[in-house]
């Protein structure tokens, strides 16, 4: 790597997290995607790329989105769609100190390429690992244990508060997902973690699928 023998640098994840001797067996298995730098919160002079890998169910490939919505018991689903959406930035800003901001946003002009529906807030973010969970199928927020690492980490049902204020809207409880297959055919997620002065992007599309 032309490193010299006086200069320093750490071997980190790409959430930031260094790798040491105590935590080498529990962040480093087979491609995973590693950092060279000279310290851990050193800018980045390329945009990376990182491979992710997980095992779609079949629900994404068999029903997408649309199962769920269209048997919704004679009841307008686009709603639905759109709380599901919506449901991910409430729990991104419930523990906001300032202004929650969440904006929707209808584009039907060719700016991203071919009419979309976007959601911004100004929520914690989401690490890389937070973005690959969030692409598995039927994770739900609530029961992710272990190795994941949820997009809605350490989220807690606040107290009761009108539902319009809390997490907990969505009405089929099936994730965003499914939500944005209903409403389209590709998800662009693009997140910064509030603590961190990286930018995530993925991109998950019905022709990947």
């Amino acid at each position: 790597f032309g490193i010299t023998s006086d200069e320093t640098f750490v071997i980190t994840t790409t959430n930031r997290k260094e790798i040491t001797e105590d935590n080498f067996s529990e962040l480093v298995q087979d491609g995973v995607t590693l950092y060279l730098l000279q310290s851990v919160d050193q800018m980045l002079l390329l945009a990376t790329k990182e491979r992710i890998d997980f095992l779609p169910h079949y629900d994404t490939l068999v029903k997408s989105g649309m199962y769920e919505y269209y048997a919704s018991e004679g009841q307008n689903p686009l709603p639905f769609a759109l709380a599901e959406l919506i449901d991910n930035s409430l729990s991104a800003t419930s523990r906001n100190t300032g202004i929650r901001s969440i904006q929707i946003k209808l584009l039907f002009d060719d700016s991203q390429g071919k009419p979309a529906v976007a959601v911004i807030d100004n929520g914690s973010g989401m690490t890389s690992k937070q973005l690959n969970n969030w692409a598995v199928y039927r994770l739900s927020k609530f029961t992710r244990q272990g190795d994941f690492e949820s997009d809605h980490s350490g989220y807690v049902r606040p107290l009761p508060v009108p539902r319009s204020l809390n997490s907990d809207i969505s009405y089929f409880g099936v994730g965003g997902k499914q939500a944005v297959f209903f409403v389209g055919q590709s998800a662009r997620m693009i997140s910064k973690p509030a603590a961190s002065q990286d930018v995530h992007e993925l991109v998950l599309s019905k022709e990947d699928f």
